[in-house]
């Protein structure tokens, strides 16, 4: 479902290969090479030395099916060289001792691999539950703002990566929180979900934005102070949306800056940048915050470093600011998927955390009133 509500692109990008459940021909392929193998040698005038390929029956079986059904299909193999109207070689007590004992291994690696993929699946379905709780669906709305976005974690397996994101409701009004940590992949979950919590508690103690900022400047710099390599620091862009929705304040700490889309154009709002969080902001007051004045029909575009520093084949940055303009007439639900289905087509081969979100101011009739 697309409205509203974060896409997970990649949540799954496993392979069969790689502990995906097998694809549909994986499994029928054993009970089809059977069935060719006995069709053959019934159809066919002359006798046929193709015996050999039913030893190929119980290892295929393993890759897709339990014990039981392994169990089942070596069994038949067995009959088969057994059963004079086949004359599948006519084995000797050798072969067909040979053939029991590989039958007879492969229900055994069919029960282990059926034991490791079911301790597996309970261990993936753990870290979703705890990457989820990281980085939780967003929601169609917050406050005064209807929110959509899109999330895709660079390494294959994952949920959650260097990029993080957050959109919360407090008393100061509905603040917004987009950044990237120093690396990505899983051994960035850990300063992400820090950022977060530190985050979202000063969404409720803070009244100024620059203070949150320098919050979570402050949370980096401890967590350097006990990390093995002390220059751990991300980026980030803070917006804070006023009751009415009708003014956003911004700072960006070394973060792409959002896009302003208005009147079918898209421009970068003009703020002045700061340095980085866990570098050390000496003072929050000289945080500069910008205030941009809303209008009706306007949106705001954040976009992480794997959008804006994406290259072509030409070695050309995807040109972002030009494609939201192309794509004004989207709705704001569908705006992520079609930038990120148009950046694939850029730059096939992304290899950075990617995240995306769209900000539409849309309050509601009481606070219009």
């Amino acid at each position: 479902m697309v409205s509203g509500s974060l896409l997970q692109l990649g949540e799954d990008r496993r392979s069969w290969l790689t502990g995906a459940p097998p694809p549909r021909w994986v499994r029928v392929l054993p009970v089809a090479l059977t069935a060719s193998i006995c069709a053959a040698t019934l159809v066919s005038d002359d006798r046929l030395d193709i015996g050999f390929l039913l030893g190929a029956i119980p290892p295929l079986a393993v890759l897709s099916y339990g014990p039981p059904a392994t169990a089942v299909l070596c069994g038949a193999v067995v009959a088969l060289l057994t059963v004079p109207v086949f004359g599948l070689d006519r084995p000797g007590d050798a072969d067909l001792l040979t053939l029991v004992f590989v039958a007879v291994l492969s229900v055994f690696v069919s029960f282990v691999r059926s034991r490791r993929d079911a301790q597996l699946g309970l261990e993936q379905t753990v870290a979703e539950a705890a990457q989820r709780a990281v980085v939780p669906p967003l929601p169609e709305r917050v406050g005064a703002v209807r929110c959509a976005g899109l999330y895709r974690a660079a390494q294959r397996g994952t949920l959650v990566g260097g990029d993080f994101f957050d959109v919360r409701n407090g008393p100061f009004g509905v603040r917004v929180v987009t950044g990237d940590v120093q690396g990505h992949g899983l051994s960035a979950v850990s300063t992400v979900a820090s950022l977060l919590g530190a985050f979202r508690e000063a969404v409720l103690d803070l009244p100024d934005l620059a203070a949150v900022a320098r919050r979570l400047d402050r949370r980096l710099l401890v967590d350097s102070a006990d990390a093995r390599h002390a220059e751990l620091f991300a980026t980030a862009a803070l917006l804070e949306f006023s009751a009415d929705a009708r003014e956003v304040r911004v700072v960006v700490c070394g973060n792409p800056p959002p896009l302003l889309m208005r009147a079918g154009r898209a421009a970068e709002v003009e703020v002045a940048p700061w340095t980085p969080l866990g570098i050390g902001l000496a003072d929050a007051a000289a945080i500069e915050t910008c205030s941009v004045a809303l209008r009706p029909g306007d949106r705001l575009f954040l976009a992480s470093d794997g959008v804006v520093e994406a290259r072509g084949g030409d070695g050309a940055f995807y040109p972002l600011a030009d494609r939201l303009a192309a794509f004004a007439g989207e709705e704001t639900a569908a705006l992520p998927a079609r930038v990120w289905a148009d950046l694939v087509r850029f730059c096939p081969d992304v290899q950075d955390d990617v995240t995306m979100l769209v900000l539409a101011p849309s309050p509601t009739p009481a606070a219009d009133g």
